[in-house]
């Protein structure tokens, strides 16, 4: 199938070829950007796990001499990877379960909106209403592409006093940190339950073996299924769940500092501050190092 033409990204210079129902991306080469970043993939992401399953895989690989299928059990898999499926579907509503994917999405992407910059639009904001007025502000709402920050800029513009702003936009973070929490709970959930239904595999396994004892033949499979569950689920809750579910947290800390920047840059700005004064509010957030990477304000400059 031929494809339809291309249509370019005006952001950043990439161009999105439609074919058939796929949507493929080609970066542009002039603009110095990766596959990663131009798709907002995490790369740690990507090369923690690659690296963590090779060592597996070559560790595997030494240790039987070659021969990986020494380390595959069609039964034991089933009973870790299908036991924690269906355990943890017991523990959760469907609709939260079959968001699963969605929750591991946020894993592999990164946060495009960095704090400095969120503080650099705060600043600009600032600059216009100190020189505009508040209600100016409302011509910037379309260039706002954090719902939370145009949000919180709508109820300033509307008059909403600062305790309620404030009351409001907290309301929102307490809801966001619940919903983060849940996310994370489920993979937490499978790290948990994952090595728990190894043990049961090694159980069934000690037992399959103990009762043959009388037929040495059937003493190495009992043997196997015992071992290979223990690993199988010791390998899904420390390289891919619990792991996962960490990367989930340290998004969630970014969100909620990024979050708290946009609630003090909002109070800032309903209180008339100076945008330097604002700036050096803001700038509290950011790492030493980073704080002269925000450009001065306007009126700092003319000084």
């Amino acid at each position: 199938m031929e494809p339809l033409p291309s249509t370019d990204d005006k952001t950043n210079g990439n161009s999105f070829f439609f074919v058939g129902r796929e949507v493929v991306i080609r970066a542009a080469p002039c603009t110095g950007r990766s596959l990663f970043e131009v798709l907002d993939m995490d790369l740690a992401t990507f090369i923690g796990l690659i690296a963590a399953a090779s060592m597996l895989i070559w560790t595997l690989w030494n240790g039987s001499d070659g021969m990986l299928g020494t380390y595959w059990n069609g039964p034991a898999a089933i009973l870790v990877l299908g036991g924690s499926l269906f355990v943890v579907l017991t523990t959760q509503a469907m609709d939260k379960f079959c968001a699963l994917f969605a929750i591991l999405k946020h894993t592999f992407l990164v946060r495009r909106q960095q704090i400095a910059q969120t503080i650099e639009q705060i600043v600009r904001l600032s600059e216009k209403a100190r020189r505009d007025g508040v209600l100016a502000l409302e011509d910037e709402l379309e260039n706002i592409e954090d719902e939370f920050l145009s949000n919180g800029i709508r109820l300033m513009i509307d008059g909403t006093a600062a305790n309620e702003i404030e009351q409001i936009l907290d309301a929102e973070l307490e809801a966001m940190d619940a919903r983060h929490n849940q996310g994370k709970g489920i993979l937490e959930t499978f790290g948990k339950y994952a090595p728990a239904l190894g043990m049961i595999g090694t159980l069934i396994g000690l037992v399959a073996m103990l009762h043959g004892m009388n037929d040495p033949s059937k003493i190495g499979s009992g043997m196997a299924v015992a071992l290979l569950t223990t690993m199988y689920g010791a390998i899904l809750a420390n390289v891919v769940f619990l792991p996962l579910a960490d990367k989930l947290t340290y998004r969630h800390e970014e969100e909620m500092m990024l979050r708290s920047v946009i609630v003090k840059g909002i109070l800032s700005l309903h209180a008339g501050d100076n945008p330097r004064v604002t700036q050096a509010k803001l700038s509290a957030f950011l790492p030493i190092n980073s704080r002269n990477e925000i450009p001065e304000p306007a009126a700092k400059k003319e000084e």
